[in-house]
């Protein structure tokens, strides 16, 4: 593993740039972000359409090679468009498109590749418009989509259920439960006498996570100079 030679200070910086890379160009096609936002690589996530609502503690996460998309495209105006809730994680390559409604409530976390989809985006016989059909999805709290599953339109998936890699969920999923393959079915059922701890409750202390963040980096990262930073770029080894 290359380990990272940057100095504490070179990272912080690298925040920052990040951080107005947000403000300056995803805030504005957003209709809300809410506070404490982290966001990597803003410029690997793309936008389109409205409305799209973001919570609070959302973790955004872009990739150069998967491209993280959330897209609202309809000719109606009275829509939902893409509502997201507080502690989402969203990871590289998650595309969400949205022709009505799609709500993702707290502490769900969408592994790389899941697709969301409301709409066919194609009728069946007339494949020149989109169908006439208004759809939504709704992931309750704390749903776990895997790598690469896709929830088609209509779906409603019941808080704390997992949604295994690569599953096609087509119908609707109950709460407590981890549902795989394609169709999507439940395979098995949550211990109703196991506490399940989400993102809200892991993180939800800001200002604690805070401090614990930053005094892992600055440990991380100590010793770590400006000119063995620029050594490693011309001349990267691994440790």
């Amino acid at each position: 593993m290359i380990s990272d030679k940057r100095p504490y200070y070179i990272k912080q910086a690298w925040y920052r740039l990040q951080d107005f890379y947000v403000r300056r160009y995803l805030v504005p096609q957003l209709n809300s972000l809410g506070p404490h936002p982290y966001i990597i690589k803003p410029w690997y996530i793309e936008l389109f359409g409205a409305p799209i609502s973001i919570g609070s503690h959302v973790t955004l996460l872009g990739c150069p090679d998967k491209r993280t998309r959330l897209t609202v495209w309809s000719e109606k105006k009275d829509i939902d468009g893409i509502r997201i809730g507080d502690h989402v994680l969203i990871s590289p390559g998650v595309r969400i498109s949205a022709a009505n409604s799609i709500r993702i409530a707290d502490s769900c976390m969408l592994a790389s590749n899941a697709y969301i989809t409301d709409s066919d985006w194609h009728g069946i016989y007339d494949r020149s418009l989109p169908p006439a059909t208004r759809s939504k999805v709704v992931l309750n709290e704390n749903v776990w989509i895997g790598d690469s599953a896709i929830v088609c339109k209509g779906v409603t998936i019941g808080e704390n259920t997992i949604i295994g890699a690569g599953a096609v969920v087509t119908c609707d999923i109950p709460a407590n439960t981890v549902a795989a393959g394609n169709p999507a079915r439940v395979i098995r059922e949550l211990d109703p006498a196991r506490e399940i701890i989400t993102r809200k409750d892991r993180y939800g202390d800001t200002e604690k996570m805070t401090m614990v963040l930053a005094a892992a980096e600055k440990e991380c990262l100590k010793g770590n100079t400006f000119w063995g930073w620029i050594r490693s770029l011309i001349a990267p080894g691994r440790d």
